[in-house]
């Protein structure tokens, strides 16, 4: 017959004060069962049900997992009340049956126990009554008081041990496992802005059609003082219990500083709702794949190359830099492109500097106004610049316009431009004011033309020619009059009047009445004559006055056309092969070759010369020419 606690055992003299006597602090004896305070801390709890425990008794009707949940807080939630139901009653644990119960055999982190059949043995009563040996079976409640007592206070699976007890076979089975910690989660980040993300879906055109060609949006732009990332702080993980019920604490979370993720134009704020990465300036966004700093920068930087699988063709509003490759039939529209890797496709540049630091094969590159710089080799391109510089390492059959041009290495090319710097020219077409070879010669079959673009002064030649000959006209005419009136002053009588009156006006002579009667006579004779001399003096000093008039507006002719030709020079330092140079008239306010089409172009120079004089042709030697505008141009 099992006793009750209180009636048969009292608790050790040593144990706390409690409302109940028989009961340490922490449990409450109350009509309907026996409660636990989990008000109270966990230790004092503990401490109490080991008190209990180690006195000898155990607790019936113990809901296992509630006890478990009260003393470690793993298991249910106890709800709001102060103190909840733990078990029927608490009765001393009969220590005939506490001999059916053997030690556990454990392992690392676990226990196991071997249930077998059980039998009491056979008992003789005081009054002589004989009870035989019987079978009997363990007793959960029994079992659990038995194994804190071995020290497992934490694990057991109480539905494992009531099912190898109901068993009618012998079993061994793991009863009683650690509670592993669980882990916390790591300090992470998200993304508050849907800016942040890329659509690679077709892009819409205007008329609505779908540009099957070009992606949506593939370089996000990002306004200022946006909130891009949002940090989520570290959750710390859940504790652990081995079967002794000691705490096994969790692996510390991995933290994160939010300021790493800040690049170029984006910082690390803290706000009210959290920690933010923000936005400082408006741009492009920019992620670092190694250190994943995130950047806004003025420029799209992009790592993946341009194809129709990462970009497709681009129209940017800023300035682009691309470290992979432009592939054939790629088109990148933007300002300030810079391309390290090789170039198949197309690149249009609406201002800035086009830098492509390897190959451009196949493709072509313009820019609106501003330079561009080839490193490597252009090879079966076009490169244009409306208004910039246009530097190539090499050039093979390419068609190159630009205000200037500089090239290393130049063969069958057609280029123009206000000025031409080439290292070794072979089977080129070149049109400039100014052309500076230090090697010129054709390649195979195809000849080296050089030629040096001079205004066109037709104008000028045509009025100066015009002014030349009205010259000539009044210095005959002046010659003329000087002839004859020198022929007629030669006349005896004439002569003989004129010279006394010289005389008469130095007044070398002074004549008698008679003799100025005489004088008269003669001028009567010669008047005819001397009106003649006077009116020839008359029409000789109109000519020249017309004639000064004319040699002033032949100066300022010649100055005007001197202004409107400009500079123009061809400088051919050594010449290895047949080569042509001759000039090409061109008008300043006609349309400009180097805006025509390529095809025109190559036509232009390769097609045969309209106008122009030769200034060289030679397989050898070199030539330094300049343009003198103050030469005439000659007769016909």
């Amino acid at each position: 017959m099992v006793q009750d606690v209180a009636a048969a055992a009292p608790l050790p003299v040593g144990a706390p004060p409690a409302a109940d006597a028989s009961l340490p602090i922490g449990l409450v004896r109350k009509t309907d069962g026996v409660y636990i305070d989990v008000g109270l801390p966990r230790p004092a709890l503990v401490a109490a049900v080991n008190q209990v425990f180690r006195a000898g008794f155990h607790l019936t009707g113990l809901n296992y997992p509630l006890l478990i949940a009260a003393l470690y807080g793993v298991g249910p939630d106890l709800g709001p009340a102060q103190a909840v139901r733990l078990c029927d009653d608490v009765r001393l644990f009969d220590p005939l049956r506490a001999s059916l119960y053997k030690n556990p055999k454990m392992g690392r982190g676990y226990a196991e126990y071997y249930f077998e059949p059980l039998y009491l043995d056979e008992e003789v009563l005081p009054d002589g009554t004989v009870i035989p040996e019987r079978q009997t079976r363990l007793d959960l409640d029994e079992f659990v008081a038995h194994m804190w007592c071995k020290g497992i206070q934490f694990g057991i699976d109480v539905a494992a041990v009531a099912s190898a007890m109901a068993a009618t076979k012998p079993d061994r089975i793991t009863f009683a496992t650690d509670l592993e910690p669980e882990p916390g989660q790591n300090a992470t980040v998200v993304e508050v802005s849907s800016d942040l993300h890329r659509s690679d879906a077709p892009k819409a055109r205007a008329d609505g059609r779908i540009d099957l060609q070009s992606f949506q949006n593939r370089f996000p732009q990002i306004k200022a003082n946006v909130r891009l990332l949002k940090k989520v702080p570290a959750v710390p993980g859940q504790p652990g219990f081995d079967l002794a019920g000691h705490l096994t604490a969790p692996e510390p979370p991995q933290d994160l500083t939010l300021r790493f993720y800040a690049g170029d134009g984006t910082e690390a704020q803290t706000l009210d709702d959290g920690e933010y990465l923000v936005s400082t300036r408006e741009g492009f966004l920019s992620v670092d794949a190694k250190s994943n700093r995130i950047s806004i920068t003025d420029k799209i930087v992009s790592l993946e190359g341009v194809s129709g699988r990462t970009t497709g063709n681009l129209q940017l509003a800023g300035a682009y830099e691309e470290y992979g490759d432009v592939q054939e039939q790629r088109d990148v529209t933007g300002g300030d492109i810079t391309v390290h890797g090789n170039v198949y496709g197309n690149i249009h540049s609406r201002g800035g500097v086009v830098v492509l630091d390897q190959n451009l094969v196949s493709g072509s590159v313009q820019n609106a106004l501003g330079p561009i710089s080839i490193a490597g080799v252009a090879s079966n391109s076009v490169i244009h610049t409306s208004g910039g510089a246009i530097t190539i390492g090499r050039a093979e059959n390419c068609v190159i316009s630009g205000s200037s041009v500089k090239i290393e290495e130049a063969s069958n090319c057609e280029i123009v431009a206000d000025e031409v710097l080439i290292s070794v020219a072979e089977g080129c077409a070149v049109a400039a004011r100014n052309v500076e070879i230090e090697s010129a010669g054709p390649r195979r079959r195809t000849e080296m033309v050089i030629h040096v673009l001079v205004r066109d002064v037709t104008r000028f030649d045509e009025e100066i020619a015009e002014l030349d000959a009205r010259l000539a006209d009044f210095a005959q005419t002046i010659l003329a009059g000087e002839q004859e009136a020198a022929r007629i002053a030669a006349l005896p009588d004439v002569r003989r009047y004129l010279a006394l009156a010289v005389k008469l006006r130095t007044q070398e002579l002074t004549l008698t009445p008679e003799q100025g009667q005489f004088l008269r006579k003669i001028a009567a004779a010669v008047a005819t004559e001397i009106q003649a001399i006077e009116q020839l003096k008359k029409e000789v000093q109109v000519a020249q006055t017309q004639q000064k008039l004319l040699q002033d507006r032949l100066a300022r002719v010649i100055e005007q056309k001197v202004a409107a030709a400009g500079v123009a020079r061809c400088g051919l330092h050594m010449v290895s092969g047949e080569t042509t140079v001759r000039t090409m008239p061109f008008l300043a306010d006609g349309v400009a070759l180097t805006l025509l089409p390529p095809k025109e172009i190559k036509q232009r120079l390769r097609g045969t010369p309209n106008g122009g004089e030769m200034l060289f042709c030679d397989s050898a030697g070199s030539l330094d020419w300049h343009l003198d505008p103050r030469r005439r141009a000659p007769a016909d």
